[in-house]
């Protein structure tokens, strides 16, 4: 166990790309133990991706991409501008709710914040917004992709641990934008605070008829979550299958509601799909040696085993691993985090009597929380670059709206009905 840790920590401190860091540490421990053998390791290699569930995973990043190119991201970003425009920092505001409309089309909290930063950055700058909050604004407030469905994060927790990915869907809706209204508290805080984009004297009200006009455009993207819960619980099609019904529904959208679906656009969306994929996957196989020598170890029981010997108060429990997954989130990949401690996180919360869907959306909050705090965040050196922005700004910048993440974060802790309401609802009480 002691090989496998440092090699882990070498190579992640030498800056090695987090899937060669764990199958390197994997397969050291391998070589290390003579009962062991290196058949074994690669079989672990190739079981870790022969598994027809986790088809979700690149299906919905070929949807998201698709979406991106067909016109439906531009008509969001036309329904958040509509929504924002008599409030305080309504640039800004942009960000939150076109990450909430973006949650159901993107699934990923680093494609949202990258493409939000480079639509918005600009014109934030223009205005008067400094580098850091753009970048904070846009790259945190990306985080509430991590629970509206389609979540890549939710889809590999449920695939790790054997739990309904309809029923973790379900339960992302009303976390998701409950943290929009706290998101949007704290960017109207901040704003009015620095003097930021204060909404226009001559901006006209909102008018119902104005709204559903625009509706009329963007429904189709409103609609997918919905559809993709609908059509899980009624056994139209499987959390795997609904991945592929995702493409078809991006193609049909973009190419004969809004005609904007072309050859060059789907080629592009194809390419940015298999480099995506072929990152996800390199670090899902890779993770194979490495969980087996994990288990093999005795890991989990000995981090269960210390965690337990703390508290067995459910609700201290589960702030004890938020805050484990919040300071492992910080140097370790969140598709790796889901992949290694799920295994080991979920008996544990089990056995207090949390149910596993409360926990998944915690979890998928604060491991994917980990791209967007430094050291070796990736959505967080992504936006900074984008617009040439010091790490120090916007760690700085960042801390009011990570305070509002933690507070949200306690209220679901102590209240698992805003969770749990809405999955108990459309499929029961478990």
């Amino acid at each position: 166990m002691t090989l496998l840790i440092i090699c882990f920590v070498l190579f992640l401190v030498m800056g090695m790309p987090i899937a060669f860091v764990i199958g390197i540490a994997g397969f050291a421990y391998f070589a290390s133990a003579p009962y062991l053998n290196f058949q074994t390791a690669t079989q672990m290699i190739v079981s870790q991706s022969q598994s027809f569930a986790f088809l979700a995973v690149p299906f919905f990043i070929f949807a998201g991409n698709l979406m991106n190119v067909s016109g439906i991201t531009s008509r969001l970003l036309s329904l958040a501008r509509l929504l924002t425009r008599r409030m305080y920092g309504g640039t800004a505001q942009i960000s939150v709710v076109m990450s909430t409309l973006m949650g159901g089309v993107s699934g990923s909290a680093t494609a949202d914040a990258a493409m939000e930063t480079r639509i918005l950055g600009p014109e934030m700058m223009r205005i008067g917004y400094n580098k850091g909050y753009i970048c904070a604004v846009n790259c945190i407030t990306a985080l509430i992709t991590a629970t509206i469905p389609p979540s890549l994060g939710l889809i590999i927790f449920g695939f790790v641990g054997e739990v309904s990915i309809g029923r973790l869907f379900a339960a992302g809706l009303i976390p998701g934008i409950l943290m929009m209204f706290f998101l949007m508290a704290t960017t109207s805080i901040t704003s009015r605070m620095k003097k930021y984009d204060p909404p226009r004297p001559d901006a006209p009200k909102l008018t119902i008829e104005e709204l559903l006009d625009n509706l009329k455009e963007s429904i189709w993207a409103l609609l997918f979550p919905v559809i993709l819960i609908v059509g899980i619980r009624f056994g139209v099609f499987t959390p795997s299958e609904s991945g592929a019904f995702a493409v078809v529904y991006a193609i049909l959208i973009g190419k004969f509601v809004y005609k904007e679906l072309n050859w060059k656009n789907f080629r592009d969306a194809l390419i940015t799909t298999l480099k995506d994929n072929g990152a996800i996957m390199l670090i899902i196989a890779m993770s194979g040696p490495f969980s087996y020598a994990i288990t093999w170890v005795k890991a989990p029981v000995v981090l269960s085993n210390l965690i337990f010997g703390v508290t067995q108060n459910p609700q201290l429990l589960v702030l004890i691993m938020i805050g484990f997954l919040f300071i492992t989130g910080m140097f370790v990949d969140s598709n790796v985090n889901f992949l290694l401690l799920t295994p080991i996180f979920l008996p544990m919360v089990k056995s207090v009597g949390i149910d596993p869907v409360h926990f998944g959306v915690l979890m998928a909050t604060v491991v994917t929380l980990g791209v967007m705090t430094p050291p070796v965040g990736s959505a967080l050196y992504t936006v900074c670059g984008i617009i040439n922005c010091p790490v120090e700004d916007y760690t700085k910048e960042s801390l009011p709206f990570l305070a509002a993440v933690m507070l949200e974060l306690a209220i679901l802790v102590f209240l698992p009905d805003v969770v749990l309401w809405i999955p108990n609802m459309i499929f029961g009480a478990m």
